[in-house]
């Protein structure tokens, strides 16, 4: 924790001193207000619920995530201050998670800005507050998986932009990859076996999310999350001490 905490400080400060974090929760909760109200027609569809406000986080977080992950660690290579970070007494573990619990930390707050959609829904009817605090911690899980991988990608390349698309990419294959017509690819493809099939739609974020916000916290979803997000930790671990090493 002493090697950790300082990163984690330095990381959190440097968002609210730029205009980045501000920018980034007004247009989530613009965002999210615009997908709610208007796109998904919450008041016409006359449902005390918040199933159409997490319907479209998977989809937000697949833009957003990836725009706060690609300055983790492009911009510490492109400013040089990523040589002066690894000569410090630090281990690259406590640097990578101290970077990533920040954000993850930041992203939180951005989701619990929100919570006034659910005292709304409170005020308007009787909700299952049970299914809305499991789709919370499910959103708040999934976004720690798409940070995970935009933060292991940021450290690749000192282009942010680079860093954006690549995580975008990768985020959107995770996300897409348990739908209908994904499995019906993988499977037209020759000497693929139904357990390949299976394997690749057990990665999309979509399936273990809805299955959240149904109201039931399965340990396999949460287990799936908490392995996404050790995965690509620890490659991200391994690049930056491929770096520091190099």
């Amino acid at each position: 924790m002493s090697y950790l905490l300082p990163v984690l400080k330095r990381e959190l400060l440097g968002y609210f001193i730029t205009p980045l974090a501000y920018v980034f929760l007004v247009i989530f909760l613009f965002a999210t207000g615009l997908l709610t109200f208007q796109l998904a027609g919450w008041y016409e569809a006359g449902s005390a619920d918040l199933q159409a406000f997490f319907l479209f986080h998977p989809w937000l977080y697949l833009f957003l995530i990836p725009a706060i992950a690609m300055r983790l660690w492009a911009e510490e290579r492109k400013t040089g201050t990523l040589e002066l970070l690894l000569t410090l007494p630090i281990p690259s573990w406590a640097a990578v998670l101290g970077k990533y619990f920040a954000a993850w930390f930041f992203t939180g707050i951005a989701l619990l800005l929100t919570f006034p959609m659910w005292i709304t829904v409170n005020v308007l009817g009787d909700p299952d507050n049970g299914v809305i605090f499991a789709s919370y911690l499910g959103s708040f899980f999934m976004a720690g998986g798409y940070l995970a991988i935009g933060s292991c990608l940021s450290a690749f390349t000192s282009n942010q932009v680079i860093a954006f698309v690549l995580s975008v990419v990768v985020c959107f294959l995770f996300t897409v990859a348990g739908l209908p017509l994904v499995a019906e690819g993988v499977a037209a493809l020759p000497f693929v076996s139904n357990t390949l099939v299976a394997t690749v739609a057990s990665l999309s974020f979509l399936s273990h999310f809805e299955s959240i916000m149904n109201g039931v916290i399965d340990l396999r979803d949460v287990i799936f999350f908490i392995s996404v997000i050790t995965f690509w930790l620890v490659a991200n671990v391994l690049v930056i001490e491929l770096k520091r090493n190099g």
